[in-house]
């Protein structure tokens, strides 16, 4: 609301207050508005009151988009949840942004990590060259294979996660819990990957991991050669060399921690992680995946069929390296 808008409220409410003495010309005057900007003002009540319930059904939506599956969303979040609708809702950036201040509700800010990695990986002569050379979506889907291992703090205790995504559709194509750092829940990591994706994975296909122990490993060296998959390595201590893997974890984390630190077992942990994952590849939609989510994305590129009532994006899947 506007400071005229402001004064000519508290105007109207003292001309209509049983018993007042003044009149519109003198607290016009007062307050240094006009009486006719005050009687287009009282004239136009109707019209207030419709723009206000129209907003107030359009927050609505907003509030309904930002608290779908519980995890919170920023402008573009609601904007893509918006779209995926049944029916489909298309509201502009800056209406959503207005009517989120007017309504007090604050997107939530993503906090640096305050955790950092807390072991070193164990030098070895096993370290392979770094043949993705951050070319992250250079070279279409099923292509480049990120992976890394992250810790999740919980009751006093740690239990890990490893995880493998597709670089250029962000989808997540496996992962694994663990209450202990063994090095076999990474190996079984990269078996359930080839279990539900090996058919549709290039025959060129990298994957590429940070230096660790797991992956300089004589086990996992192996399986990836089974597999038929390359192997690539950041270098060392440089974290921007697997970054949207670095992502996805800070990402995961800032919309889950809350709820896993009042987990009491590691069952718990497994239900939030399991649901949010569900979440993350089926409906959490990007913005720089055409406004889908990663399951979603990767049907489009595959069929070239665009399921929302905006237009579709160009997108390009074809390796820059093509004929």
């Amino acid at each position: 609301m506007d400071h005229s808008s402001v004064k000519f409220e508290l105007i109207h409410s003292i001309v209509t207050k049983e018993g007042n003495l003044q009149n519109v010309k003198e607290l016009c005057e007062i307050a240094g508005v006009s009486r006719s900007g005050y009687y287009n003002w009282v004239a136009s009540a109707d019209k207030r009151e419709q723009k206000e319930a129209q907003d107030r059904a359009d927050f609505d939506l907003i509030l309904q988009a930002y608290n779908f599956r519980g995890y919170d969303k920023g402008i573009r979040g609601i904007y893509m949840r918006l779209l995926h609708m049944a029916p489909p809702v298309v509201m502009n950036l800056k209406k959503i942004q207005r009517l989120m201040h007017k309504y007090n509700l604050f997107c939530p800010i993503r906090k640096a990590n305050p955790y950092r990695r807390m072991a070193k990986a164990m030098r070895t002569d096993c370290v392979f060259e770094n043949i993705l050379n951050r070319e992250f979506k250079e070279h279409g889907p099923r292509k480049v294979l990120l992976t890394d291992i992250t810790y999740i703090p919980y009751c006093g205790i740690f239990c890990y996660l490893s995880v493998i995504i597709d670089a250029f559709t962000k989808q997540v194509l496996a992962y694994v819990l663990s209450e202990s750092l063994e090095l076999d829940f990474v190996l079984e990591t990269v078996n359930i990957l080839i279990s539900k994706h090996g058919v549709s994975l290039d025959v060129d296909a990298l994957i590429h991991s940070d230096q660790g122990c797991h992956y300089t490993s004589k086990k996992f060296r192996q399986i990836v050669k089974d597999s038929e998959l390359r192997q690539s390595m950041s270098r060392r201590g440089c974290c921007w060399d697997n970054a949207p893997q670095e992502s996805f974890f800070g990402h995961m984390k800032d919309e889950i921690g809350a709820k896993i630190s009042t987990a009491e077992s590691f069952s718990e942990v497994k239900s939030i992680i399991d649901d949010w994952m569900d979440y993350y590849n089926k409906e959490r939609y990007q913005w720089e995946l055409a406004k889908l989510s990663p399951d979603e994305y990767y049907k489009y590129l595959l069929t070239g069929h665009y399921p929302l009532p905006i237009s579709p994006p160009a997108v390009d899947s074809t390796p820059k390296n093509a004929d």
